[in-house]
C-alpha cells in the first residue's frame, strides 16, 4: 500500500482549513494545519508535508509570500501553492513563482479543482 501524501494546510480561517481538510482526507490525504505563517514554519520543523496551501493575507497583507519564501529556504523541494480569495488576480499581475509558490487555487475552494490540483503534483 502506497504512503499516505500529507498535505499542510496554513491559513487563519479556521473555516477554510476544515473545508480543505474535509475535501482532501475524503480522497485520502493527510491533512496537517497551521492557522499563521509562523505556525506553519514551525510545523516544518517537526513534520515534512508533501504539499504546503498558503494563504496570501493572513496577519499582515504580504505574509503567504514571506512564508513561501522561508519555506522555500529550507524546503525548496516542497510544492507549495497560493490559496487565496485574490490568487487569479495576483496571478494576473505577477509571475506566482517569483513569489514562491508553484501555482495557484482560488478561494472558495472547488472541491474538484483542488483534488485535481493535488493529484497532479503527488499523484
Amino acid at each position: 500500500m502506497a504512503e499516505k501524501k500529507t498535505i499542510l494546510v496554513i491559513d487563519d480561517d479556521p473555516d477554510i482549513i476544515e473545508t480543505v481538510q474535509t475535501i482532501l482526507s475524503a480522497k485520502g490525504y493527510g491533512v496537517i494545519s497551521a492557522s499563521s505563517g509562523r505556525q506553519g514554519i514551525e510545523r516544518l520543523q517537526n513534520e515534512k508535508p508533501d504539499l504546503i496551501l498558503c494563504d496570501m493575507m493572513m496577519e499582515a497583507i504580504d505574509s503567504g509570500m514571506q512564508t513561501a519564501r522561508q519555506i522555500r529556504q529550507h524546503n525548496s523541494d516542497i510544492p507549495v501553492f497560493l490559496l487565496s480569495s485574490i490568487a487569479e488576480m495576483t496571478a494576473a499581475t505577477t509571475q506566482i513563482s517569483e513569489l514562491g509558490f508553484n501555482g495557484i487555487i482560488q478561494k472558495p475552494v472547488e472541491p474538484a479543482r483542488l483534488v485535481s490540483t493535488v493529484q497532479s503534483m503527488l499523484g
